[in-house]
């Protein structure tokens, strides 16, 4: 095979500090013993009976905008409410709570965050590529913004669409690859929830989005796929573990993805 079909560059890093809100995009990230990244996911929201509160359950999330410093450690809600992460925590709550209507609770994971995929807490991959393709399909002309809708965490620049397909295998079967320095572990094609179908700024949901996006990636389904992982075709993006001896180190954007 062609070696640069085997190769693939980070495009892009996204983190998600308060799970289901807006993402921080970053030019390096840090790998947790968990092997998931530092700030990815770290905040979640929960209800009375203690069940998380996420975009899948809650659509009015979408209308909300979160804008992050980091290094301050502090988020920005609609442009107008400005909150320390920790310190402000239960004005957080308040300002989250009043606006949609209910109470809520922050809770906070450093060695994990809140991923949806316990057992593989990496980061989620996709191409850039594969979302110019998958936005074709909904007259959306922004990968960017078909982005927003998969919220994954690193978005590679590849050569077609549905690189990253190559970098899960047969059930049961571990992809080893590398990101720059990082050796990582590529897992299962990750299956979507309602989240893609809804317009990320609004939660207004895509007539048909989910039966369309099936149909058209079974028809683009590349040959290198293992098909034995679709036992539905509502997939897209890599989920991925990361070993903990790779804790402390750092994905850059630039990096290349190496099978």
């Amino acid at each position: 095979m062609n070696t640069l079909m085997n190769t693939a560059t980070v495009k892009g890093i996204s983190l998600y500090p308060v799970k289901s809100l807006d993402p921080v995009d970053v030019e390096i990230a840090r790998v947790l013993p968990s092997g998931a990244l530092a700030h990815d996911r770290e905040f979640a929201l929960f209800d009375e009976q203690g069940n998380v509160i996420n975009g899948k359950r809650e659509a009015k999330l979408h209308q909300i905008r979160s804008r992050y410093d980091l290094e301050a450690f502090v988020v920005t809600l609609n442009d107008s409410s400005r909150f320390h992460l920790t310190h402000d925590c239960s004005k957080i709550e308040d300002w989250i709570g009043n606006f949609l209507e209910r109470r809520v609770s922050m809770r906070r994971n450093v060695q994990t965050g809140f991923p949806d995929d316990l057992d593989s807490p990496g980061p989620t991959i996709v191409g850039w590529e594969t979302l110019r393709e998958v936005g074709s399909w909904f007259g959306i002309d922004d990968p960017g913004e078909a982005g927003r809708r998969f919220r994954s965490n690193i978005v590679l620049a590849t050569q077609t669409p549905f690189w990253e397909d190559r970098l899960f295998g047969e059930p049961d079967e571990i992809v080893e690859f590398r990101i720059g320095s990082v050796t990582t572990h590529g897992v299962n094609p990750c299956q979507r929830c309602a989240v893609p179908s809804r317009e990320p700024s609004t939660g207004l949901v895509t007539p048909d989005f989910q039966r369309k996006f099936a149909g058209k990636r079974a028809e683009s389904l590349p040959s290198w796929a293992a098909m034995a992982r679709f036992n539905h075709y509502y997939r897209l993006a890599v989920n991925t573990r990361i070993p903990a001896s790779e804790a402390g180190k750092v994905i850059r954007t630039g990096d290349e993805v190496r099978i």
